[in-house]
């Protein structure tokens, strides 16, 4: 397995590198955002340990460009950054886990092995069909590269559908996901959102499926 370590602190580089290669991986080391942009464009790494607070480049960018050039490798983000807050950001952005400093050499190493036993398969951060555009991370939606603006619960009814792109889903599993479990909701608070969905993205784009649900067309024209 070979690695790539984005760190631009020498010592903590070193001793990931040192503990790593005895663990028999092959490790490659970047000191900068930049540079370890660059080797995860060109190289053939199964994974990658890559810190938050780089010169060049942040890791936060150093993802989002990753993933936005369609590059899933695994990336373990690592940060002296421990607030809820910075860790919603490394993952919102791409990273596929995040472990604060300091932290123990014994859970760093079997995170990665999680990281590679589960492998890169291709993961959007966007979420796209037909003209539609979800970003996740910067809770933007647009309709034919025109803003639409959606109230919170709009947008992760959105989400839920546009995740399930073509699959019918239930009322039922509408409710459970897009509202909280202890909200006094009935069905047809789902019939009515909706139609203020409908409203805002296109009637076209969620098809009603009589007796089942509802289906966000995957193809629109």
């Amino acid at each position: 397995m070979r690695l790539l370590v984005v760190e631009d602190e020498t010592r903590m580089a070193t001793a990931l590198r040192r503990g790593l290669t005895a663990e028999g991986f092959a490790v490659d080391v970047a000191s900068d955002g930049l540079s370890g942009w660059e080797s995860a464009r060109h190289g053939d790494y199964d994974a990658m340990i890559l810190d938050v607070m780089l010169p060049g480049l942040s890791g936060y960018e150093v993802v989002r460009r990753l993933r936005a050039e369609g590059r899933w490798l695994p990336v373990l983000m690592l940060s002296a950054k421990d607030g809820e807050h910075d860790q919603a950001d490394g993952l919102d952005c791409g990273a596929d886990d995040y472990l604060t400093k300091p932290f123990s050499y014994v859970v760093l190493l079997a995170r990665l092995r999680a990281l590679l036993r589960r492998g890169s398969p291709a993961r959007p951060t966007t979420l796209t069909a037909g003209g539609l555009r979800l970003d996740p991370a910067s809770r933007r939606v647009t309709r034919d590269g025109v803003d639409v603006e959606l109230t919170t619960r709009e947008f992760a009814l959105l989400e839920y559908l546009m995740r399930r792109a073509g699959e019918v889903v239930s009322k039922t599993q509408l409710l459970d996901h897009v509202w909280n479990a202890g909200d006094d909701t009935a069905p047809n608070l789902v019939e009515v959102y909706i139609g203020y969905l409908r409203r805002k993205v296109g009637a076209e784009a969620v098809e009603t499926v009589r007796g089942a649900g509802y289906r966000l067309v995957a193809d629109q024209r």
